[in-house]
């Protein structure tokens, strides 16, 4: 059974509306990504994000509507799922509210549109037209007026009626604007290519007739008001041109034409220059702005003669954006750039050019990708709590000028602002204020083992190392340094407490430790300092009565004090945790006698090693870190009326124990910064407590540093240095961009050289002509920029890249990168279609040509299979040895139809096809002189459309589909019959609605009780990377039956039913929902319901609440 999680939601903005959807007043821009719904509010910097929501399905269109009786507009939703419905907005929840629920328009003995589906509104909001079949359009009535009491709204939707056109392949569509202002039957213009390839405008009326009795009404388009033939080839776009002029015009590559339907004239101008226009938008009746293919953005502007006939147009360049796939004006000269294959973009439009005022991250599509770390851990035999945060994913994103390496890390951001100097042994760090008028830190304290320093920031930011400051001792190592009330400042070095005078620096009280014993471990708060004296005592002193010890208490040999903590939250309380008991005790503070103790150490030996207790959740008890030796932390919540422990959780950072630091994050609220060979923040969200990676791999120690000139900031610690940071307050998703401006279509790591191979196509437009050119490039890691180039031949593309260990036949195992090409030329000899060449890359980290190889067919994929370089050309796969530097055909294997992707575990090689799913294949060395053979073990016998495979677990594997689907896939090797075992059976199946380019293959070490074990991340066309896990048996149950139940509580906007919308389906087959397939993204809302919810999910499941909030916090923390 397979479980699936988002690591990246999709980024693609393919459809963008402008509305007033939260409020009446103010209008919103809403984004549609793949099946999200993005709602932003326009401000002075941009947009701003105001509410995210799934829906069921992958959005194919957005309208909007307003009802008579709504003081805002209404979204028109409609997905590939051939299912529409409308939404408003909840003001008072806060959330999005079915207005309609989902209408199915499906139609199986339809084809589908050939150019994508289209939605219409006519100009005077009484129909709306659905185009989602070929040669059918949909006409739903907007009710206009009541005739009786019951029935629909104004405004609202009524029943869906088909009818027939006889235009087939219809490239554009819009609503003539009406001429008069008496009621006239619509007009819709459509711009289609005939049987001969030539391209024609029709204008049709629309005739409806409402139906009577709840029937529904009739609708045709038999009327043709107007046609225009012979247009342009490649006319691409209509644009409905409004009062005075009226009309349309048509966009094409090489000129833009106006048409004045009702005269049935043309006036036909060509463009300066040749290009393709992707979308437009209007901006008033006379100025549109034109997106094209390559990233321009264009001004049109009819010009009109005195009796508003057009006697023309203007058409200037603007600027530079991302290649748009939709275009919002969003007033005030500000226009979002909604891109596919690049970021979107705000952009200001000034006197003939643009400036760039805010960029929206997009990494669709994904071409390939390779996971470059797993945060892999030291020490053998270590199990590892996976989480996602720690794995560097580097993927080859957009197309053309977008083009882009990308490398995306989830999880807590730190951005460096500074580097004090190299240092290295810190033990510790300290903040404090020069005097009680400072409202920020202006001192950092920095603890080494037998010395401290200070260092003095300026308002400015420059920093002073001090000699000597308010009477510190700097002559040894400090434990702990604090600002306390009454301009009073105290230090804890090994042999004494000091408090000292702020304004003078006088020495006020001093504590020695007694002779022959340090001090350490230290804790203080406003009013109690807590000491461990050589680890077997523990001593309570009174910062009020200058320093008087309060108390002090033996614990001897055998309970030597591992770590305490004496809780700014509470002055009433010490926490000790203790070394041979691996204990946690809650004691008073003034008597030192135990209120409660806890055993926190299991079998393993391990012992508490740090612990803190503070206020993370709002309107909840506070909670109680302890880091333990071996890497787990344990959490409990603390009843502060009796100071008792409940709810323990237990989770594992590291191999390492953890120390702990919080961080104020106000209101009296803080995160805890963990420092470990993995650094964790922990904060609150949502009612619970997330775990999530810090991009810090170094820090030893941190402290919060928020001075005047870095307010916020962090300083932080590492082996080597000393710096000033920003650190994230909660997890996000971290995306480090290398442009290419070129698309990346292949991606290779090598860790030993620490450097990317890229294999790359550029496009450049040169007086009219586009010229196509690959290249493979080496980049560096570290960088993040390009090293060395090769270009391949004139109309050669790059198909593959792997990074191989390969025995050149001297017995020397050598790194090399491998790449697979495809001629795109017909003229070319019919026997060389393609080549492999292999790289080296020299000391001077320079590309070298090893060898190559002319091939007969493209060559789609690459693999290394007992030291042999595996090709897959167009009907072949190919076994070659690399011997001697050069390439040898040692065995093949002929395919159904064509090779897509090749997924290579030991002897075995999965293959996936263009048409016919799945084969295996065995690589066996031939014996006794004969040759060596490629021999096929087991064939999935279904038809589908390949696009990825991976060897996910023995004799299991993972394939997608074009059509958005993801099978896992099993071979019964212990089949009764040869039949049986060369079978391919489903074992998992289910609709994820976006094409999946690539799957990687990921082995992570779990522990024995995890509930799921990730095997694959995965890269689709929409820029969302997945997790892939395979459910643990004992666990299978249990989530299924969870994510049913949770299925019936949770509703998507529309109402659409969660197994509808996650059922395969292809154009062979439709299932009636998932199977075997739990959809983390469903499962982990389990946490967004209410207490009351969530107690009727799990009804029935035999686990109570608590269980499953806990196993369902596991398992979103892989992610």
């Amino acid at each position: 059974m397979a479980y699936l999680a988002p690591i990246h939601r999709p980024s693609s903005v393919r459809h963008a509306l402008k509305l007033n959807f939260l409020s009446p007043a103010e209008e919103c821009l809403i984004v549609a990504k793949a099946n999200r719904i993005e709602i932003y509010a326009q401000t002075s910097d941009g947009l701003s994000l105001q509410h995210a929501k799934a829906v069921y399905g992958k959005i194919t269109m957005l309208q909007k509507l307003r009802p008579i009786s709504s003081t805002t507009d209404h979204l028109f939703i409609g997905t590939d799922r051939y299912m529409y419905f409308t939404v408003s907005w909840d003001s008072q929840g806060k959330q999005l509210r079915t207005e309609k629920s989902y209408v199915d328009q499906a139609d199986k003995t339809a084809r589908d549109s050939q150019t994508g589906d289209r939605c219409q509104i006519d100009s005077t909001k009484r129909f709306m037209t659905l185009e989602l079949f070929e040669g059918v359009i949909t006409v739903v009535p907007i009710h206009q007026k009541n005739k009786k009491k019951g029935d629909a709204e104004i405004g609202s939707l009524g029943e869906p009626v088909p009818a027939r056109i006889s235009e087939l392949f219809v490239r554009s569509s819009a609503f003539l604007h009406p001429r008069s202002s008496s009621v006239e039957k619509p007009k819709l213009a459509l711009l289609y290519e005939d049987n001969h390839q030539k391209v024609h405008l029709t204008v049709r009326v629309l005739d409806y007739a409402a139906g009577g009795s709840g029937e529904p009404g009739s609708a045709d388009f038999d009327k043709v008001e107007s046609s225009h033939t012979d247009l342009e080839l490649g006319a691409s776009h209509l644009i409905p041109v409004p009062a005075p002029a009226y009309g349309v015009l048509v966009l094409a590559e090489t000129s833009i034409t106006y048409i004045n339907d009702a005269e049935d004239e043309r006036l036909v101008e060509p463009l300066k220059e040749a290009t393709i226009f992707v979308t437009w938008e209007q901006i008033d009746s006379q100025r549109w702005l034109l997106a094209d293919d390559y990233g321009k953005l264009y001004l049109l502007m009819l010009m009109l003669e005195d009796d508003k006939q057009v006697s023309g147009w203007k058409l200037d360049v603007i600027g530079g954006t991302s290649r748009a796939s939709v275009l919002v004006y969003l007033d005030g000269g500000y226009v979002f750039v909604g891109s596919h294959q690049g970021d979107s973009q705000v952009v200001r439009i000034q006197e003939k050019s643009i400036g760039l005022v805010q960029t929206i991250s997009n990494i669709a599509p994904i071409l390939d990708f390779t996971v470059m770390d797993m945060g892999s851990r030291s020490g053998e035999g270590q199990t590892n709590e996976y989480s996602s945060g720690q794995a560097r994913i580097v993927t080859g994103s957009g197309a053309f000028q977008d083009g882009s390496l990308r490398s995306i890390r989830s999880g807590v951001g730190l951005e460096e602002l500074g580097v004090l100097g190299e240092m290295d042994h810190i033990t510790n760090l300290f903040p404090l204020q020069s005097s009680s008028g400072t409202e920020h830190t202006d001192v950092l304290i920095v603890s080494f083992v037998n010395e401290t320093r200070a260092f003095k920031f300026s308002s400015e930011g420059e920093i002073e190392e001090v000699d000597d400051y308010k009477g510190l001792s700097l002559s040894e190592g400090t434990l702990l340094a604090a600002n306390l009330p009454q301009d009073r400042l105290l230090q804890i070095t090994s042999s004494s407490v000091r408090l000292i005078d702020t304004e003078n620096g006088m020495l006020v009280s001093e504590w020695s430790s007694p002779e022959g014993q340090a001090i350490t471990t230290a804790s203080a708060n406003d009013q109690h300092v807590a000491l461990s004296i050589g680890g077997i005592e523990a001593v309570i002193l009174s910062l009020a009565d200058d320093l008087r010890v309060v108390t002090r208490k033996g614990f001897g040999a055998q309970s030597q004090i591992a770590c305490l903590s004496i809780p700014s939250i509470s002055s009433d309380i010490c926490i000790i945790g203790f070394w041979q008991s691996t204990a946690v005790a809650i004691l008073k503070v003034d008597t030192l006698e135990p209120i409660e103790t806890v055993t926190v150490g299991d079998e393993t030996g391990a012992v508490p090693r740090s612990v803190l207790l503070t206020q993370i959740l709002p309107d909840q008890p506070p909670t109680l870190f302890v880091a333990m030796a071996d890497g787990n932390v344990i959490t409990f919540s603390m009843d502060t009326k009796n100071f008792t422990l409940f709810g323990k959780k237990n989770i594992i950072l590291g191999t390492q124990q953890a120390n702990f630091r919080a961080l104020p994050r106000g209101e009296g609220l803080f995160n805890v910064f963990a420092t470990c060979e993995h650094p964790s923040l922990i904060y609150g969200s949502e009612g619970r407590i997330v775990y999530s990676a810090v991009t810090a791999e170094k820090a030893t120690c941190i402290c919060p540093f928020d001075s005047e000139a870095y307010p916020g900031a962090i300083a932080i610690a590492t082996p080597e240095d000393l710096k000033i940071a920003l650190v994230d307050t909660e997890r996000t998703t971290h995306v480090q961009t290398l442009p290419v401006n070129e698309t990346v279509r292949r991606v290779a790591y090598s860790t030993k050289l620490k450097a990317f191979g890229l294999g790359t196509i550029k496009r450049t437009l040169r007086d009219g002509v586009e010229i196509v050119q690959s290249h493979f490039k080496l980049a560096d890691e570290v960088l993040f920029k390009e090293l060395d180039t090769y270009e391949l031949n004139v109309d050669e593309l790059v198909e593959s890249v792997i990074r191989a260990d390969l025995d050149e036949g001297h017995g020397r195992i050598l790194e090399r990168f491998v790449v697979g090409t495809a001629y795109l030329d017909d003229e070319r000899d019919d026997s060389i279609r393609g080549r492999i060449i292999v790289f080296e890359v020299t000391q001077e980290r320079m590309l070298k040509v090893v060898t190559e190889l002319s091939v007969k067919g493209a060559c789609r994929a690459l693999g290394v299979v007992a030291g042999n370089i595996v090709a897959a050309l167009i009907k072949t796969v190919v076994v070659y040895a690399f011997e001697y530097s050069s390439l040898n055909k040692v065995a093949s294997y002929r395919t159904s139809t064509a090779p897509i992707d090749i997924s290579v575990t030991g002897n075995m090689i999965a293959i996936a096809d263009l048409m016919k799913s799945v084969s295996v294949v065995e690589f066996k060395r031939g014996m006794a002189g004969l040759p060596d053979t490629l021999v096929e073990v087991a064939r999935h016998f279904q038809t589908a459309w390949g696009t990825a495979i991976a060897h996910i677990a023995e004799d299991t594997f993972l394939e997608s589909d074009a059509e958005g689907n993801l099978m896992v896939l099993h071979q019964n090797v212990g089949g009764v019959t040869a039949d049986d075992r060369r079978r391919l059976e489903i074992t998992s199946e289910m609709l994820l609605g976006e094409m999946v380019n690539r799957i990687r293959r990921i082995n992570v070490p779990m522990s024995a009780d995890s509930t799921v074990i990730p095997r694959a991340f995965l890269g689709t066309v929409e820029g969302s990377i997945y997790l892939f896990a395979l459910i643990a048996p004992t666990k299978q149950d249990l989530l299924m039956r969870l994510q049913a139940n949770i299925a019936n509580f949770v509703h998507s906007p529309g109402d659409m039913p969660f197994n509808k919308y996650r059922a395969f389906k292809n154009a062979v087959r439709e299932a009636d929902e998932p199977f075997r397939f739990v959809d983390g993204e469903l499962v982990e809302r389990f946490l967004d319901c209410s207490p009351q919810i969530q107690e009727e999910v799990v009804e029935g499941l035999g686990v109570d609440v608590e269980d499953i909030r806990g196993m369902v916090e596991s398992l979103r923390r892989l992610h």
